[in-house]
């Protein structure tokens, strides 16, 4: 699979283009799903490319920083995924019993920006929707403690 040249989304950035950045954003970009520092760490690893733990965790923070990747955050879990951040988005069901990551493929928030942006003559840039519950699977172990 070829990879994509990033050099100039970096330097729009204020970013050096680097190679452990340009290996991860082609990560984040091939990815159907958002994906952890380790996954990422071992999609590097299976790809032969050797780079710290440290380095990739570095990277994807600076990455979601510059508004190139976006940070996803699944509520009592310490582990912060992250996706290629793309012209057209997604949003996101979450099980907070499996830490499953469903993404939803339309967006039900177009017209609701558009009344907020007329509401509140704000000029709205982008919107992030994640939605919390239980999958299939946990609905009857987790239901019930909420």
């Amino acid at each position: 699979m070829k990879k994509t040249d990033f050099s100039n989304d970096l330097i729009r950035s204020g970013l050096k283009t680097t190679k452990p950045r340009t290996d991860i954003m082609d990560i984040l970009k091939k990815s159907d799903k958002p994906l952890s520092a380790e996954q990422v760490f071992f999609e590097l690893r299976k790809r032969e490319i050797r780079v710290n733990l440290s380095t990739v965790y570095r990277v994807l923070k600076t990455l979601a920083d510059k508004n190139l990747a976006v940070k996803l955050n699944i509520p009592g879990n310490s582990r912060t995924l992250y996706e290629f951040k793309r012209l057209g988005h997604k949003h996101y069901l979450i099980c907070l019993g499996c830490n499953k990551v469903l993404a939803i493929n339309r967006c039900p928030l177009g017209n609701y920006e558009e009344s907020l942006a007329k509401e509140t003559n704000y000029v709205i840039s982008w919107h992030k929707l994640v939605i919390y519950g239980y999958c299939p699977k946990c609905r009857e172990k987790y239901a019930h403690k909420e």
